[in-house]
């Protein structure tokens, strides 16, 4: 399991902000810590880690929680190829800059 000291500073400040929205999206919807984390099938302290953005939270809990809130549709939109701009871009480059006629 990765740890916060083993990730990327821009990785880690995006878990912790996923962590927030979560975190506030339960509230909103006045479901109580102890019943996020029954729903879950996991303890109040593993929620709770998984709203401060802990990476060592497992990816089936984050998208439980997801499914949970009613974000899940969501989820699948993150790396969506028509959104991912650097891989068009590279796309883009490794097109050829002429096509040339097959011969007879």
């Amino acid at each position: 399991m990765p740890t916060a000291a083993e990730l990327p500073l821009p990785a880690l400040q995006v878990l912790r902000k996923l962590g927030r929205d979560l975190a506030l999206a339960r509230r909103r919807r006045g479901i109580s810590t102890a019943d996020m984390a029954a729903r879950l099938f996991v303890s109040r302290d593993t929620l709770w880690r998984l709203e401060r953005g802990d990476p060592s939270v497992a990816i089936g809990t984050l998208a439980s929680a997801a499914f949970i809130l009613q974000l899940h549709e969501r989820m699948g939109l993150w790396v969506e190829p028509s959104t991912d701009s650097l891989g068009q871009s590279l796309d883009e480059a490794r097109l050829p800059k002429r096509i040339r006629r097959a011969g007879p």
